[in-house]
């Protein structure tokens, strides 16, 4: 197995550069959203072959080990890419079972997870308990060595397409909300599960309902102990978060920025440059931040709640890089679909729709501020 840690930073960025430019399929490139597995599966093979799935795995479950600097080449070389269904399982879950997973689970799950056998759906939101989780009402009642669960989960990304489910659930309910928590994985084709899309406002349904109906699930299944789960999800929320602040988003969003500014002649306007710089530079920052949180995870060490930061960074850069780019388009700033700016097709409207949502997903931005004030500044509730 080559150790890539080894190689110079210049080697390896020529070798992800080189091996993307010779087989990224056309038909994936400057994807901006959501796309299927079907469309995904054969290139995801590739990577699976090459031992390219997963960068930030510890080598001894199948990863690349990567350290800090190497991954951040390996997500800044990564030509543009939409997140797809196999990321719940390579960024969520594997990391939590890595750390709190039986043997068992490990060596039943993490080969599957790696090889995409399975795809898991992350079930923690519901109608009433999405910012405040703790109150969620989906419960699971142990019958001898299995839990019943009925209850519904919504803003399943991904639900029509993946084969499993980590789902909160609820296992006690005469103690405090956080205390009564569970951590379940269950199999999306047992008996009573329904899964239902929930189309959004580009026409897509990557988000998803599902209900629960008297369905059945081994207890082997529970990760961690019995109403341990709070704990065990807010590391895998960290996880959530660190992916959510990947600056690729970003750095692609402000490639497209100097496309269409290029292309209006605006980079001769000194209000329009001043607030490009800002955006770079913001990006740039994003970027360093994120290699540090990338280090961490890596080590197997806790991602605190300091990460909150670089959801919020993420996020609300991303959303200002796009509404630049709308306004900077001008009259094209309406119209859906490529749109030609000097010799490149820029898609102005899709990118502005779909980052909308992402200062809601994984935490609000407001419930990211308060956990900051909270547990990183020691501020009073």
């Amino acid at each position: 197995m080559i150790d890539w840690n080894a190689m110079s930073d210049d080697a390896f960025r020529h070798e992800v550069r080189s091996f993307y430019a010779e087989h990224f399929p056309m038909h994936l490139r400057d994807v901006i959203g959501y796309y299927t597995w079907a469309q995904q599966r054969d290139w995801y093979r590739k990577l699976y072959e090459r031992g390219w799935a997963a960068p930030s795995w510890p080598r001894e479950h199948g990863g690349m080990g990567l350290d800090a600097s190497k991954l951040l080449i390996f997500v800044e070389e990564r030509l543009d890419l939409a997140r797809g269904p196999d990321f719940g399982g390579l960024v969520m879950l594997g990391p939590v079972l890595m750390k709190f997973g039986s043997p068992e689970q490990k060596a039943r799950y993490l080969p599957r997870i790696l090889s995409c056998d399975d795809l898991w759906a992350q079930g923690y939101s519901e109608p009433g308990a999405g910012s405040d989780l703790a109150s969620l009402r989906t419960e699971a009642v142990l019958d001898g060595n299995e839990f019943v669960v009925n209850g519904q989960k919504i803003w399943t990304t991904w639900g029509l397409e993946c084969t499993h489910m980590f789902a909160l659930v609820r296992t006690d309910k005469s103690v405090k909300k956080q205390a009564g928590i569970s951590f379940l994985l269950l199999d999306l084709k047992s008996p009573g599960v329904k899964v239902r899309g929930i189309r959004n406002l580009t026409g897509q349904e990557d988000f998803c309902e599902v209900f629960f109906d008297d369905v059945r699930v081994p207890r082997a299944n529970l990760v961690g102990e019995l109403n341990d789960g709070w704990r065990v999800s807010k590391a895998l929320v960290g996880h959530e978060r660190l992916l959510i602040g990947n600056p690729q988003h970003c750095q692609r969003a402000l490639q497209r920025l100097a496309t269409v500014a290029r292309s209006q002649g605006l980079f001769d306007d000194t209000g329009f440059l001043d607030k490009y710089t800002q955006l770079a530079l913001d990006v740039e920052d994003l970027a360093a931040s994120y290699g540090r949180y990338c280090d961490l995870a890596r080590r197997g060490e806790p991602i605190g709640a300091d990460v909150s930061l670089l959801k919020i960074w993420a996020t609300e850069t991303l959303q200002r890089i796009n509404e630049q780019i709308v306004e900077c388009a001008g009259d094209y700033g309406g119209s859906n679909g490529l749109l030609p700016f000097g010799s490149a097709g820029v898609d102005v409207l899709h990118p502005f729709y779909i980052s909308r949502p992402t200062t809601i997903g994984a935490g609000t931005s407001e419930v990211q501020r308060n956990i900051m004030a909270k547990f990183v500044l020691g501020l009073p509730s």
